[in-house]
């Protein structure tokens, strides 16, 4: 688990005393998380201050809201308002208990939260629809929020990452619905208490923290339970996981609504709210869809979406999307074609550029986070079926950089089938975020395994040369990862741009 002398979520009880949030500063204030909850309290009126280890757009951005940020982590950051701050946030994952300003905040007897008592305290007085599971957060979290501005609703919302449409990562709404993700890998999401929650997938992951798939799926059981008692749990019948998850929610007497294909609805005939997938056609945009939507003492409805970002996850996204807004009060016709003019998200199948003349003409750039053998395989799947669908030809040409580890050496073999989908790999060394290098583990634990056409690249300064030596015109070329890696699209557009 983590380390004994960072308290964490699951074994520290909740303090449920107010919190004066007048006042607050947060430590690491650019990142996508704490960044989100600063805008909505600048918002609310809070005076905001902060501190980074390095300027962003991200800090000038608030910082043109209003919050004061300092660069670097100094013990007098505390006082940038003027005062003490009333609370100070801080994320245990990656803020160490030696940083100056949180010894600082415990020596003024100052209260410190984490980013999850934030949100929580945020939410509190909202309807709150949260988003869960091993992966798509924060994907789900975009499409059900397009969705209900769509419908006029105007939810608060905090998003993982920055949605293309709105520009940003959070806002504070006038309507009465909060949307965020609820995130698991250290337990955070029992912080909450939602009224709808949506579990997408659930598979072992984090098990650095979890150390066992059981102890894993028991964290999602847990938040279940926290679900208000007019609240539903929706789940995705397609996912082994997340089915059997709302089997025992359901048993337990907690409300339950499911969105899938048509086959895996058919099996679960005892949850009456759904959203089904009738229906589904691979276009050159991405996937187009019929979609029958059974609430609760309502008419069935039909709706059609069509889903501007590739692949059948991205489908079923959208329809756990439609079903959690429409329980949450949306119209679903309208809620449908809010999801139609969904745009995507910053490095989910995010397009960086297209080569518009030389050898490589018509090569196309992509940007993912996919960190995890499942979002891989999805996402090369996807690419293939964008490529087979435009029918012009091409490869998939994937640069991965494994994240962590301890995810490494777990899902080595995992990793090197889902890469092995694509018909070039150039797999970089590990990017080990806050985990320590392991001796002999590095980027070679997974490229000796993929049966695809591979390449081991440790430096990333010679990729973009890698890149252009196996590409070919009109491929698609993915950089993928949770790291660093998201830097090289520009360095492999430039490169590919400057030709031979």
């Amino acid at each position: 688990m983590t380390d004994s002398a960072a308290p964490t979520p699951s074994t520290t009880p909740e303090d449920t005393t107010p919190v004066d949030l007048s006042r607050v500063h947060l430590i690491g204030i650019g990142g996508a998380g704490m960044s989100g909850v600063a805008r909505i309290l600048l918002a609310k009126g809070a005076t905001v201050t902060g501190s980074d280890m390095r300027d962003s757009r991200i800090v000038l951005a608030l910082r043109a809201m209003g919050a004061d940020v300092a660069i670097g982590h100094e013990a007098s950051n505390l006082t940038l308002g003027g005062q003490l701050p009333t609370a100070v946030v801080t994320s245990f994952a990656a803020i160490p208990q030696d940083n100056p300003e949180l010894v600082a905040a415990k020596e003024h007897g100052i209260r410190i939260l984490r980013r999850s008592d934030l949100l929580a305290e945020l939410m509190s007085e909202y309807t709150e629809l949260l988003l869960a599971g091993t992966h798509g957060k924060t994907s789900m979290t975009s499409l059900s929020v397009v969705a209900l501005q769509a419908a006029g609703l105007d939810p608060s919302f905090a998003i993982g990452g920055q949605l293309n449409k709105a520009g940003t990562n959070a806002h504070h709404g006038t309507g009465d619905i909060f949307v965020a993700e609820a995130d698991e890998s250290d337990a955070s999401l029992l912080r909450y208490r939602p009224t709808i929650a949506v579990v997408n997938n659930v598979e072992p992951d984090h098990l650095d923290y979890f150390h066992t798939a059981e102890a894993y799926y028991e964290v999602f059981d847990k938040f279940a339970d926290r679900i208000t008692p007019e609240g539903t749990l929706v789940v995705c019948l397609n996912d082994e996981g997340a089915a059997a998850l709302g089997e025992r929610a359901q048993a337990r007497g907690i409300r339950v609504a499911g969105y899938g294909l048509q086959a895996d609805a058919d099996a679960h005939p005892d949850i009456p709210a759904r959203a089904i997938i009738t229906s589904f056609e691979v276009t050159d945009f991405g996937t187009s869809f019929d979609c029958r939507v059974d609430l609760e003492g309502q008419d069935s409805q039909e709706v059609h979406v069509d889903c501007h970002v590739p692949g059948e996850h991205m489908m079923l996204n959208a329809a756990g999307s439609l079903l959690a807004t429409a329980l949450a009060g949306g119209d679903v016709q309208r809620l449908a074609e809010g999801l139609s003019g969904f745009t995507g998200v910053r490095r989910r199948f995010e397009h960086r550029g297209t080569i518009a003349e030389g050898p490589f003409l018509g090569a196309r750039v992509f940007d993912d986070y996919a960190h995890h053998p499942t979002e891989v395989a999805a996402v090369l799947k996807a690419s293939h079926a964008k490529l087979q669908a435009q029918g012009e030809g091409g490869q998939v040409v994937v640069v991965f950089q494994p994240h962590m580890y301890s995810r490494t050496v777990e899902f080595a073999q995992e990793f090197a089938d889902a890469l092995s989908l694509a018909d070039k790999v150039i797999v970089l060394d590990v990017y080990g975020a806050r985990e320590q290098p392991v001796p002999g583990v590095d980027g070679r634990t997974i490229s000796d395994k993929v049966s695809a056409e591979v390449i081991y690249e440790p430096d990333m300064s010679k990729v973009a040369e890698r890149v252009a030596s196996v590409a070919q015109p009109g491929d698609l070329i993915l950089t993928m990862g949770a790291g660093s890696v998201t830097m090289l699209a520009d360095d492999i557009l430039e490169r590919l741009a400057y030709g031979e």
